[in-house]
């Protein structure tokens, strides 16, 4: 069953969440995670303490829209992208009792701008900075639901992923993010990069609030045709989480994913004893994704980039400079001092001259092969596991713009899932030098549930201190 906070509480929460934006994202260290915010949450709160979310506040990315404010995801060029609709999953976050406090940043256009970009930064919101230690980066490109939900300013926020951007955000901000399968949540009205891996999900401090968030905007769309399935897949997905246990559970790390930092190595394989310790039977398995799998994904997601955003700003009811890729190129090159200084448009400029469909269809089904059926389907069957873990990202990076992001590619398993389209979680498992760093936890498709419940019981027999925000720059003790 859904939980409910105390009716009349939840106003004066609202009012709370406000003040602490106020204080720390707009003032003090200027976190810069969210864009804008509801002054009536607090009275829409109270009216919606009586339903299943009871009138909890969720910050939502400005690439989903939401009809009080202009949907921009980042770009000068939507600045004006008011649309006055709410996508279908603010709708039932709405429908269930959830208040949508505000929007947060993001990195301009979810990353895929250019591979020299720095996350969490964006031409309508300038940086996100990382509450745990201001000088790094939040990672992308859901940076400010990552940072917001870290620094206490809602109960939780909305992300959404194609590669990453819920579970990277979630990791180096100390958070649970959860990628759920492709189909569970509708993409109808949020900005796109491609059909084939984006989704929404949960950004929240536990996994059962990521669950009860998922439960609240999951299901079926008829705009959405990969949403078919979610009315009979979704549940309640708290079900189970409070006495969820691992006995017996197989778990596979994947070795070569914890990559090449010996702190991260040492954390990871303290939450392995804590998963062994819990009852979970630990599978070691000694394989690596093929190179082509990110070849050919990237092949996907520059062809789809160029139609499904054309046919996002074909469509959109509001009065914006751009209804093509080509037209958002050509307004960035006419604005190049707000929207170029930093790094420039190299992946957009890729993906309009990107074509080929036979190309683009073989690229697809090869590495929906590789990452699905030879990937994690493969690796649970034939090692009998249920899920399979490795260190989410690294520890944040020191945020340059001048050259970008610096992050340690050699860590990581989740673009495995991202491919496939199945769950990806990441929960907090402790820190390096006070800069957290999350476990990944990856199944099956449709098998979302097992795997929050998963989350669950490791968060109970997790033995590690997780650091708290300092909203100051890194400094070593």
């Amino acid at each position: 069953m859904f939980r409910q906070a105390g009716a009349g509480r939840s106003g004066g929460r609202c009012a709370t969440y406000l003040r602490r934006i106020a204080a720390i994202d707009d003032a003090g260290p200027r976190l810069d995670a969210v864009i804008v915010t509801n002054s009536d949450a607090p009275a829409h709160a109270r009216a919606a303490a009586a339903l299943p979310l009871g009138g909890r506040t969720v910050l939502v990315k400005d690439n989903i829209e939401t009809r009080e404010w202009p949907t921009t995801a980042g770009s000068l060029a939507l600045a004006g992208n008011r649309t006055g609709r709410d996508a279908p999953l603010i709708a039932r976050l709405r429908g269930a009792g959830g208040v949508v406090l505000g929007k947060t940043n993001l990195s301009e256009w979810a990353n895929i701008r250019s591979p020299r970009a720095t996350s969490g930064w964006s031409a309508t919101g300038g940086l996100v900075k990382n509450p745990h230690a201001t000088d790094r980066n939040s990672c992308g490109s859901s940076s400010g639901s990552g940072a917001a939900v870290a620094a206490g300013l809602a109960w939780g926020a909305i992300g959404t992923e194609t590669d990453g951007s819920i579970t990277c955000p979630a990791s180096v901000n100390g958070i649970v993010g959860f990628k759920p399968t492709l189909g569970l949540v509708s993409r109808t009205h949020v900005v796109p990069i491609s059909h084939s891996q984006d989704t929404a999900g949960p950004m929240t401090r536990s996994v059962a609030d990521a669950a009860l968030l998922l439960t609240a905007i999951a299901g079926s769309d008829p705009a959405d045709p990969a949403t078919m399935e979610a009315d009979a897949r979704k549940a309640d997905f708290t079900d189970g989480l409070a006495d969820a246990s691992l006995a017996g559970v197989g778990v596979g790390v994947l070795r070569p994913a914890v990559g090449n930092n010996p702190a991260v190595a040492a954390l990871f394989d303290a939450a392995l004893a804590d998963l062994a310790r819990a009852g979970a039977r630990i599978v070691e398995i000694d394989w690596s994704p093929p190179e082509e799998l990110g070849r050919d994904e990237f092949a996907t997601l520059l062809f789809e980039l160029r139609e499904d955003l054309g046919i996002y700003l074909a469509g959109s009811p509001a009065a914006i400079p751009a209804r093509s890729l080509a037209d958002v190129i050509a307004f960035n090159r006419a604005h190049g001092a707000e929207e170029l200084r930093w790094f420039g448009q190299e992946t957009f400029e890729q993906a309009e001259v990107a074509t080929d469909r036979a190309g683009y269809e073989r690229a697809r089904a090869n590495a929906l092969r590789l990452a699905g059926p030879e990937g994690i389907d493969r690796l649970l069957s034939a090692h009998g596991v249920q899920v399979l873990v490795a260190p989410t990202s690294g520890p944040a990076w020191a945020t340059d713009l001048v050259n970008g992001d610096n992050y340690d590619g050699s860590i990581g398993a989740g673009s495995l899932a991202a491919v496939a389209g199945y769950p990806h979680l990441s929960v907090p498992m402790g820190a390096v030098e006070r800069l957290p760093v999350g476990l990944s936890i990856i199944g099956a498709r449709w098998s979302d549930a097992a795997v929050l419940r998963a989350g669950a019981a490791y968060e109970r027999a997790r033995t590690a201190v997780l650091a708290e925000p300092g909203f100051r720059p890194w400094q070593a003790d």
